[in-house]
């Protein structure tokens, strides 16, 4: 006996390498949420629902009715039961046809995975098949594959399959009237067809005959048999869960990319993606008569940096205004939304804080002349006021002065494809909106707002993304705190007059609106989550409706108020680092002695600079306020001495071009020799100037407008009006010489 059970376990391996067991299921693709709840289900590359069962999808319940009708004794035979081939074979030759099957579950696994005609040659390939399934996988596992692959009828495979599509539920929800109903139709997938009216009756006899099986061998309890035998078998095809499309089909395109399982777990949370659907959809519907037909919205959680809600589109089975188009990742111009990020890098540097004063003039960098969004200028403004009034021409001038190329490089860093991609054809007009992003890449960065300046890229696939590893620092803590106290300021240009104050979420936000008004933004966060909203065509037309502030913050708002309008965290906290001091009203500078009024100002010690104020000098001038005295010619008597603000010089260049008053300082004394003897400066060309050694730094004005501040010896480069020019060059000890040139285009 030994030597015949030696003999055909080497018979057996020896068959099993020459003739391996190949288990390739092609199975759907299923989308959970985080919680588990199906998202969206897709057709196999074969164009069948076959859903993967899971080992939790199976219930105790399903377990024991499945094997006591199919294979009772299971977890007891090796893959063939000889005592039911025998009682097959015996009732078969009796009675002379087929009246008892002998097929274990392993067995019927072999023919699902190969199907071929029933023959007794065919029968013994099968229980060859079953012994090698035996052979290489748990009895769940082989339980798990029948249920993946039995025959519901049509393109149907699979319980879960059938579960969904029929009962709308998941496997291990099912009752025992729908399990053992499931239980019966394999064998019989085309008479007793599910979801047909025809068939309703026959089903109903099929399970009635197995409750009562399980009823008179005591399976399950009475109770619940009862309730079987009472619950109705009205069942209908419905169409499978097709939730998050954008995000589903991204999913799956990454799965198929990088061979993981058919069941994907997304981040996303679906009631929340249900409600944020619904309100995308419905506010596009109200913009429709303006030619305004799309949007994209994504929630991130802030504390994981993981998607909640993601919609690519208003409608993704709108044909007409490209609804399968994926605003999430589509690339936009940015408008001002970059904005932030400047700011906040110049505070890390300790260029500005939120009280310094920056100019707000016509100003020329090169060639380029920014001009801000409403073509009117604010002269004197804080660092504070034009990040929140979003101004063009403080943006450019901060960008100049902190590096274009430093900027950048952040952005770079921060995982911007287009900027990372374009970077060497990027210039000052970058923050501006000139350059390539995406919302995903935006909402990621506010993201890092939230986070103290920590940026991680966002995740859609639970532990599959969003390694520490990718983490980087953009901002300190205390930047990342001034940045948002500004932007969370209600007292703001941006805000919709439409929304009032007791609607309005506590959040800090910007806005953006693209060159053309072909793009909407509006960017919020709170310490739970962030909200990216994107609002335009994406033909690319342009609407003079289309602003970030009236058009896509108001569906901001609307989604922060159905999430999370009375957020439980707490605002955010000033770090420890982060220090507050007095600083002068008019200069946001350490006070100096002739300051008059102060305020209070966010600082970072040993890195804000400590300059004092020197916004107000007393000058020596004459009683009628003539001239003006240095000490080389003020007389002994009859002078007065007077406070002159000391206005940088593309202020008062603003002014006089203006005509706006201001406090004029008098020409100096003409009588004093000191000035006779100055050397004033010389230009010796368009972009050259010729200055005394006593000068330091050299002031060009072109037509009479401040154009740009540079060190001595360096070249002026600009481009010229066709016409005539006049050039003005004023050194920093108030001399100054002009001439013209006419320029032809040929």
């Amino acid at each position: 006996m030994l030597q015949l059970a030696c003999t055909f376990l080497l018979v057996f391996i020896v068959l099993n390498i020459f003739f391996p067991l190949k288990v390739n299921i092609n199975y759907s693709t299923l989308i959970l949420d985080k919680d588990g709840e199906v998202v969206h289900t897709f057709l196999s590359d074969d164009d069948k629902w076959r859903l993967k069962v899971e080992e939790d999808d199976i219930s105790p319940t399903l377990e024991k009715a499945i094997l006591f009708k199919e294979d009772r004794h299971f977890y007891k035979h090796f893959g063939i039961n000889p005592f039911a081939i025998l009682r097959a074979l015996f009732y078969n030759i009796i009675k002379g046809e087929r009246t008892s099957g002998a097929s274990t579950i392993s067995m019927q696994v072999a023919r699902l995975l190969d199907p071929k005609a029933r023959t007794y040659c065919n029968k013994i390939i099968e229980m060859f098949r079953a012994l090698q399934l035996e052979w290489q996988y748990s009895k769940i596992e082989i339980l798990r594959i029948y249920l993946n692959l039995a025959p519901y009828g049509g393109n149907v495979e699979g319980i879960k399959s059938a579960s969904l599509l029929f009962f709308q539920k998941m496997p291990d929800h099912l009752s025992l009237s729908e399990i053992t109903a499931l239980s019966v139709v394999p064998n019989r997938p085309t008479s007793l067809r599910l979801g047909k009216e025809e068939t309703q009756g026959e089903l109903k006899k099929a399970r009635d005959k197995w409750l009562k099986k399980f009823q008179q061998q005591s399976v399950f309890p009475a109770a619940i048999i009862e309730d079987a035998f009472a619950e109705s078998l009205d069942i209908e095809r419905q169409d499978a869960p097709r939730f998050a499309p954008h995000l589903s089909r991204r999913l799956k395109a990454t799965a198929t990319n990088n061979n993981d399982p058919a069941i994907i777990h997304a981040t996303i949370d679906l009631r929340t993606q249900q409600e944020v659907e619904s309100i995308v959809q419905q506010y596009i519907k109200r913009l429709y008569h303006q030619r305004i037909r799309n949007a994209a919205v994504l929630v991130v959680d802030n504390k994981t940096h993981q998607s909640v809600a993601y919609v690519g589109s208003a409608d993704f089975f709108d044909k007409n205004d490209g609804g399968q188009v994926d605003g999430v990742l589509a690339t936009r111009s940015p408008g001002s939304t970059l904005k932030p990020l400047l700011y906040g890098l110049a505070f890390d540097e300790g260029i500005a804080s939120p009280q310094m004063k920056i100019s707000d003039v016509p100003q020329h960098f090169g060639a380029y002349s920014p001009v801000n969004y409403n073509g009117k200028y604010n002269g004197s403004v804080s660092y504070a006021e034009a990040l929140a009034s979003s101004l063009n021409v403080p943006a450019v001038k901060l960008l100049n002065d902190y590096g274009e190329d430093r900027f950048i490089n952040r952005l770079s860093n921060a995982k911007f494809q287009r900027i990372a991609k374009d970077k060497d054809k990027l210039g000052l007009s970058v923050v501006l909106g000139g350059c390539g992003t995406r919302l995903e890449e935006l909402s990621a960065l506010y993201c890092a707002y939230a986070n103290k300046g920590i940026y991680l890229p966002i995740s859609h696939q639970i532990n599959t993304e969003n390694n520490s590893i990718d983490s980087v620092k953009i901002l300190s803590p205390s930047a990342s705190f001034m940045l948002t106290e500004i932007l969370s300021d209600l007292e703001r240009p941006d805000l919709p007059h439409k929304i009032k104050s007791s609607t309005m979420p506590q959040i800090a936000w910007k806005t953006g609106t693209s060159y053309g008004r072909k793009d909407a933004w509006s960017i919020g966060y709170n310490a739970n989550y962030t909200v990216g909203v994107w609002v335009g065509n994406f033909s690319g037309e342009g609407r003079p409706e289309l602003t970030g502030a009236s058009t896509a913050t108001p569906l901001m708002v609307s989604i922060f108020n159905a999430i999370d309008h009375d957020p439980e965290q707490d605002w955010f906290l000033p770090p420890r680092e982060l220090d507050i001091r007095w600083v002068c009203s008019e200069s946001g500078l350490a006070p100096g002695e002739l300051c008059e009024h102060q305020i209070m100002d966010h600082f970072l010690p040993l890195i804000t600079s400590t300059k004092k104020c020197e916004h107000l000098k007393e000058i020596r001038v004459h009683p009628e306020e003539t001239f003006s005295y240095c000490t080389a010619c003020q007389p002994t008597t009859g002078y007065k001495v007077k406070r002159y603000h000391m206005l940088p010089p593309e202020l008062v260049s603003f002014y006089e071009a203006m005509s706006i008053p201001y406090d004029k300082v008098p020409q100096h004394n003409p009588n004093c020799e000191r000035v006779f003897s100055g050397i004033q400066p010389h230009i010796t060309s368009p972009v050259d100037c010729r200055v005394a050694n006593d000068v330091k730094q050299v002031h060009w004005f072109i037509d009479d407008q401040f154009f740009k501040s540079m060190p001595r010896d360096s070249l002026l480069f600009f481009r010229p009006n066709e016409g005539k020019n006049k050039i003005s060059c004023l050194d920093d000890k108030g001399r100054k010489q002009s001439i013209h040139i006419t320029v032809d285009f040929l």
